[in-house]
């Protein structure tokens, strides 16, 4: 079994929604990729959460 290991979020990554910073990387079972800054990425959870396949959640890097 492999492992995946996603490289950390940085300032070069910016939210597919709006453009700022992404801390929300999700990876969707087709393949594709989504980047969300922390706002984004919580007024679409509940729909991310459905179709996702793994979410990488860097928001605590904001406290």
């Amino acid at each position: 079994m492999s492992t995946t290991v996603m490289e950390s979020l940085n300032a070069a990554d910016r939210c597919d929604r709006c453009g700022a910073q992404a801390y929300l990387r999700v990876t969707l079972a087709s393949g594709g990729e989504l980047l969300f800054c922390a706002h984004h990425g919580r007024a679409h959870s509940d729909k991310l959460k459905q179709v996702a396949l793994n979410i990488q959640d860097e928001t605590s890097r904001l406290a």
